[in-house]
């Protein structure tokens, strides 16, 4: 079983789009649950995290598979 919930896919996608993305899937989710954010852009690595900082969900950390990082997001 995966540590997540559900799963958005950013790969390739440049600076903001994996931010705006996973935002987007965020609102459609419960609080509490669990998002994956699959991105290949390096900027993500702080991205995502100061999104989440500022929009009151819990950045739980990335692990690389290849050149994908996978971003892990608990909704606030």
């Amino acid at each position: 079983m995966a540590d997540w919930d559900e799963m958005v896919d950013c790969e390739g996608l440049l600076c903001l789009l994996p931010v705006l993305r996973a935002r987007k899937r965020l609102m459609s989710l419960a609080p509490g649950r669990v998002l994956c954010v699959r991105a290949t852009d390096a900027m993500a690595e702080i991205d995502l995290p100061h999104f989440c900082a500022e929009a009151g969900h819990d950045y739980l950390g990335n692990s690389r598979e290849g050149p994908v990082t996978l971003h892990l997001i608990r909704r606030g």
